[in-house]
């Protein structure tokens, strides 16, 4: 997990920067802290996709209704991964 935002001692270089160049380092900062905590959401649903799929192909050990809501969500997990990640190219003008 990503650290939570935070106030920094001014660096010497910093310290002469107008307070534009603060706003806009900071919210570079932002930006990639963002990147990072999409990454994670990323991950996460790749893992449950991964489980929706294991117990939609599980076969008869799991009931028929558990697998068609784990099928389903394997297919809308992965359809959501993609977006996000086209998203994401996006802002970073990929």
């Amino acid at each position: 997990m990503s650290a939570p935002l935070r106030v920094v001692a001014a660096r010497p270089a910093a310290a002469k920067a107008d307070l534009a160049e603060r706003v806009r380092l900071l919210q570079a900062e932002a930006r990639q802290l963002a990147g990072e905590h999409v990454d994670e959401l990323l991950a996460s649903l790749a893992q449950a996709q991964r489980l929706a799929e294991q117990i939609a192909l599980g076969g008869e050990a799991y009931p028929a209704g558990v697998r068609d809501i784990a099928r389903r969500l394997a297919e809308d997990s992965a359809a959501r991964v993609r977006t996000l990640e086209a998203l994401m190219d996006r802002r970073a003008g990929r």
